[in-house]
């Protein structure tokens, strides 16, 4: 067996400093603390902070009064924002910055009358959270039929955005629709699928017409993750989404077979890691890298928790 093994793929910058600002948080303010949603989208990471005494919620008002509570990485609507400050909750905001930009760009657009159409997949915690800042002015579309049965008041004043973890793919042909129902509709300046989606995806495709089975690690409810899964199938490649070594059937491969892996945004590398150490001892399998491209960006901590800079710290006695 062969192990094609492509990068980029797992954290990205934002899943990042999630994590890091939740581990911060606990060292400096102790447990319980609430993260408002799972802090990201993966079984094991969320387990773990769970073990530690972080308490996921899906309501403010399931945080006493007073307490910490930290946003997750998709961001929340306004609305969630006063409820927790009208119950005094000490905020701690680790929302990406890929997300807040497209809120951003959600209140500016609604500011200057345009009628908004977003891009997503209903229900997701990201797609809630951009859908408050324009409650009334946004529609939600999820395909080209839900375009072709769009009304807006006026269709030379449309605007669309996207969700962040979308198949570029996918989203394009959505946009493309709306541009041809709507040839004045404008879009963000620059690209609101982020950079990380982009990339493993581009990883997945560089790979996959040599893979004969294609490994996805992530949780089922990982929006980037699924699209992975759909890329391949995109190239009639047979994927699995798995959330760890304990999921794969041994019967979805043949012995000399080649196995693409790779991981969703939000998955930690050591489940890669369980993966390929299983498939070397069942398969004698060996392992081939194919790096699309590097990635360094990073995000600064959320300013809350972030450590004050030399020149701010009390003078020593």
């Amino acid at each position: 067996m062969r192990i094609l093994l492509v990068s980029p793929r797992g954290f990205c910058a934002g899943v990042n400093m999630a994590i890091d600002a939740l581990e911060r948080a606990i060292a400096m303010f102790g447990t319980p603390l609430y993260v408002y949603h799972e802090i990201v989208h993966n079984r094991r990471v969320v387990e773990q902070f769970r073990e530690k005494g972080v308490v996921f919620v899906d309501d403010v008002h399931e945080v006493p009064q007073g307490s910490h509570l930290m946003y997750s990485a998709h961001g929340v609507s306004p609305g969630v924002r006063l409820a927790a400050q009208r119950r005094g909750l000490q905020v701690v905001d680790a929302t990406c910055p890929l997300v807040r930009k497209v809120h951003l760009e959600a209140v500016r657009f609604a500011e200057l009358g345009y009628s908004l159409v977003l891009i997503g997949h209903r229900d997701h915690d990201e797609v809630v959270g951009t859908m408050g800042e324009a409650p009334g002015q946004i529609t939600l579309v999820e395909s080209v039929a839900d375009v072709d049965r769009l009304q807006v008041p006026d269709p030379d004043k449309v605007a669309y955005l996207t969700q962040t973890t979308l198949s570029v793919d996918d989203a394009g042909v959505i946009i493309d629709r709306l541009k041809q129902r709507f040839p004045n509709c404008v879009g963000s300046p620059k690209e609101d699928i982020c950079y990380a989606t982009q990339n493993r995806q581009e990883a997945l495709k560089a790979g996959v017409t040599q893979a004969d089975v294609v490994l996805v690690f992530g949780s089922k409810n990982s929006s980037n993750s699924i699209r992975l899964t759909e890329v391949a199938a995109e190239f009639d490649t047979p994927a699995h989404l798995v959330d760890n070594v304990t999921e794969i059937d041994p019967a979805w491969f043949g012995p000399e077979d080649t196995v693409l892996i790779t991981a969703g945004a939000s998955a930690p590398e050591e489940l890669v890691e369980d993966c390929i150490a299983y498939l070397e001892r069942t398969f004698q399998a060996t392992v081939e890298q194919l790096a699309v491209r590097e990635e360094n960006v990073e995000f600064p901590l959320p300013y809350e928790i972030r450590p004050l800079p030399p020149s701010s710290r009390a003078p020593q006695a």
